[in-house]
């Protein structure tokens, strides 16, 4: 990293960032209270708040959204007649998943070969300190140039639009020229990123019923109608033979034209095993970034552990459809709905019902704000050029503050590039990258405050 006082500094506080993704990271931030005390996330929410507090930002506060989470608010003024920039990251996490299959403790930051692992390190406690590194940076070095406003979400992982709806019922809040969330990631560890696309979701469950108990297999098998195989009829008719998604009405032939994800590559971040194959056609960039990608999240039905001779009489699933931009998640819900009900076989009764539901997204990558964040990144990876990739995943209140502020430049940048393994076991993020992205942060607000 070139030296210049901005890199210097971030580089001196690095030891105290470390402190503070330790201590965030030891609150099992899950939003699921089924699961998880809700205690754990709102001590994180008053982590956060307390750190907003001790850099000076005024009207800091716990907002209670409609899902019964917290969102973590708070404004930092800049020089008069300085344009605002809203930051945005999720102390929320997922959960650790098989906590036995961790290498280390997931709520313990522990440093390993050059990373620290830990649930929520990069997605996105990481992302709250990405925030609070570029901001001490510039008070040391002339002072914050731009209005700052802050939002730390609770429940982003959830996808229960907590905050979404309590943007949508209080529209002056969240206002700003220039929002920067920071909850994407490098396409690889040292080459700057910004996230031009994120695909939108949409969940629907089916329930599929056949008898009004299950029978025994032996006596009335072969021709009482199995539930469970019924399901598992309608699911595979989601796929063609290579894998592709297929839904009745639904296209799937879009090209991505940007930065391309080279198969060998991707087959190494995904760590698929070897001799199997990679779903789908077309690049790895299309099927990922867009093209729609259906997922069967989880199956309601026997497990093998003692499970019984039996035709089941009853079965459900839930689905995942990732939807790319261009398409109407509420009209792929539709058409998802549409074509599990149409390929039920044996007149089996079917149910299908929507859980949740997000919006594409497509960022103007040829806003002034762009144009600063480009020149940023040159001088805190020096050397690199940024470049612009697509998301597979899905940050729905990514639509709602640009249906909310149309004329405001969205730019996507964070730390979970291939490597960090976000939402599996052993998350981990990279210090080197979050000394970067610190940097090239402060430097963007700077460039931008003059743009």
């Amino acid at each position: 990293m070139s030296p210049n006082p901005i890199a210097e500094t971030v580089a001196s506080l690095m030891p105290k960032a470390k402190a503070e993704l330790t201590e965030l990271v030891a609150f099992k931030s899950v939003a699921d209270f089924d699961q998880f005390p809700k205690s754990e996330s709102e001590a994180a929410a008053g982590w956060v708040a307390d750190a907003l507090r001790a850099e000076g930002f005024q009207d800091v506060a716990l907002l209670d959204t409609p899902d019964g989470t917290q969102s973590v608010y708070g404004f930092l003024p800049g020089p008069e007649g300085a344009p605002t920039v809203l930051l945005y990251a999720h102390y929320d996490v997922q959960p650790p998943l098989d906590e036995a299959a961790w290498a280390t403790p997931p709520f313990e930051l522990t440093e390993r070969d050059g990373r620290w692992y830990g649930r929520g390190s990069a997605d996105c406690k990481g992302g709250v300190i990405m925030h609070l590194l570029a901001l001490r940076a510039l008070k040391a070095n002339g002072g914050v140039p731009v209005n700052v406003k802050v939002i730390a979400e609770g429940s982003e992982e959830q996808g229960t639009g907590g905050l979404e709806r309590y943007a949508e019922a209080h529209p002056d809040l969240l206002t700003a020229d220039t929002i920067i969330i920071g909850d994407a990631g490098n396409f690889r560890v040292g080459l700057p990123t910004v996230t031009a696309t994120l695909r939108g979701m949409t969940l629907v469950r089916i329930s599929v019923d056949t008898l009004e108990g299950n029978l025994h297999s032996g006596q009335f098998g072969g021709a009482a109608p199995d539930a469970l195989a019924a399901l598992v009829r309608a699911l595979d008719s989601l796929r063609a033979e290579d894998g592709s998604t297929t839904i009745d009405g639904l296209t799937s032939d879009a090209a991505w034209d940007g930065l391309q994800y080279e198969e060998s590559d991707f087959r190494r971040d995904a760590k698929v095993l070897d001799g199997v194959e990679l779903i789908g056609e077309g690049t790895v960039a299309d099927r990922i970034w867009a093209r729609p990608a259906v997922t069967v999240l989880g199956i309601d039905c026997p497990p093998v552990i003692g499970a019984t001779p039996s035709v089941q009489a009853a079965a459900r699933a839930l689905i995942s459809l990732r939807v790319p931009p261009g398409v109407d998640a509420a009209e792929a819900t539709k058409l998802l709905q549409a074509h599990l009900e149409a390929h039920t076989p044996w007149g089996a009764q079917v149910r299908t019902e929507q859980i949740g539901q997000g919006q594409p997204f497509r960022a103007d990558t040829t806003s002034p704000a762009y144009a600063a964040m480009a020149e940023a990144m040159g001088e805190a990876y020096p050397g690199e050029e940024m470049q612009y990739a697509g998301q597979g995943g899905s940050i729905p209140l990514c639509n709602t503050l640009s249906s909310l502020y149309p004329r405001a430049e969205i730019l996507l940048i964070g730390l979970s590039e291939p490597e960090a393994q976000i939402h599996a076991v052993n998350e981990s993020v990279s210090p080197e990258e979050l000394e970067r992205l610190s940097v090239a942060e402060a430097l963007f607000l700077q460039k931008y405050a003059t743009s």
